[in-house]
């Protein structure tokens, strides 16, 4: 099978302007397809902004999945023949989420939903991601989807690569502080899991907040294959054997040195990390 052409999206966008964000989505979409794109990978919250200093404000921006922000980015996509992943507030009744949808030439695929939110921008104000980790099989190979904080804690990835999962993509918005992620974390996920990560950031300043840029996609081995600089838009496109990724063994020196991270697991070892905080937390003899 052909290698998959992936395009992740380092941007800017405007705080509270979906129209204008969802243009300028459109339009790398366009530029995407022209370059043979499969995938098109956005930052987080590139549809709506992301330091919004209440709910009630964000909610102005909010959207159901299938509102008109989708509509637009479907049919750049149906026009492009591209996937698309789109960071964005959604409404689900009376619950907001850090969302990120999937589209692809037909339509909505499906979205995910930030399982962990930090006390930092709008994830201070909205609802915890409420369902599963998912892998999408699509045309090109199988894709999960953690976003920004995700991929700070390891079993999101783990559990995505169980899955199936052979690219996990991260949306995300790093302030300064975040430094260390797109620095250590993410090759580190890659590396742990033997799967392509692609962590794609926004440039650009909220409200006094800077984001760091640094998008990253790494192997399935941890090295980085692209990396983007720190304050300027800029697209990585980047060429990856999604089928390679499951293949788990790394063989360094036949018969001496071989390892498979995900075979040589030892889940029976590994309870007190499905537990709840409460229980997790306990002294031992308690």
């Amino acid at each position: 099978m052909r290698k998959a052409r992936i395009a992740c999206v380092q941007m800017d966008c405007i705080l509270g302007d979906p129209a204008y964000n969802v243009g300028q989505i459109v339009d790398h979409i366009g530029r995407a397809g022209d370059a043979s794109a499969d995938l098109v990978i956005f930052p987080e919250c590139a549809i709506t902004g992301y330091c919004y200093d209440s709910l009630q404000e964000a909610s102005r921006f909010s959207e159901v999945i299938d509102g008109p922000s989708l509509e637009a980015i479907a049919g750049a996509c149906r026009r492009a023949g591209v996937h698309v992943i789109a960071g964005f507030i959604e409404k689900d009744g009376a619950a907001f989420y850090n969302a990120a949808m999937l589209v692809g030439p037909d339509g909505l695929i499906g979205s995910y939903r930030k399982v962990h939110l930090p006390y930092l921008g709008v994830d201070r104000f909205l609802t915890p991601g409420d369902r599963p980790f998912e892998v999408f099989d699509l045309p090109f190979g199988r894709v999960g989807i953690n976003i920004c904080y995700d991929a700070s804690f390891p079993e999101g990835s783990r559990v995505l690569k169980l899955l199936g999962a052979q690219l996990i993509a991260l949306p995300t918005n790093w302030p300064p502080g975040a430094w260390r992620t797109p620095k250590f974390t993410i090759n580190s996920r890659a590396n742990e899991n033997h799967v392509y990560f692609a962590a794609v950031d926004r440039v650009g300043t909220e409200r006094g907040w800077r984001f760091i840029g640094n998008s990253k996609v790494a192997d399935y081995n941890g090295d980085t294959i692209a990396e983007a600089g720190p304050d300027k838009e800029e697209v990585l496109m980047v060429e990856l054997d999604l089928q390679s990724a499951d293949d788990n063994k790394s063989v360094f020196v036949p018969g001496k040195h071989e390892v498979d991270r995900i075979g040589d697991r030892r889940p029976e070892f590994y309870g007190l990390v499905s537990q709840t905080r409460d229980a997790s937390f306990k002294k031992a003899g308690d």
